[in-house]
């Protein structure tokens, strides 16, 4: 499990960049890097981390799902998502 802190910040960054999005678009489009530079850094959708959404773990994330591997390992075999098995051949 994650710190909820972690947890938090990643969240508060996304807000950040939806608030950010249109200005940040405008600015690029009109070639004002200037005014770009100004924005707060965590306002850059590159600063965004995929997390799992059970856990928060920020690694082996699957997006299909929005879990973990590891979390999605224990839910896959105890049959809480549907249409996935463990393959047998």
């Amino acid at each position: 499990m994650a710190k909820e802190g972690l947890k938090a910040r990643e969240v508060k960054r996304q807000k950040l960049v939806a608030k950010f999005a249109e200005k940040r678009a405008a600015l690029k489009a009109a070639g004002d890097y200037a005014a770009l530079d100004k924005l707060p850094k965590n306002a850059s959708p590159v600063r965004l981390h995929n997390r799992c959404k059970l856990t928060g773990r920020p690694r082996g994330y699957m997006r299909q799902f929005g879990i973990s591997r590891v979390t999605f390992r224990e839910m896959a075999l105890d049959g809480k998502i549907p249409g996935v098995k463990k393959a047998s051949w």
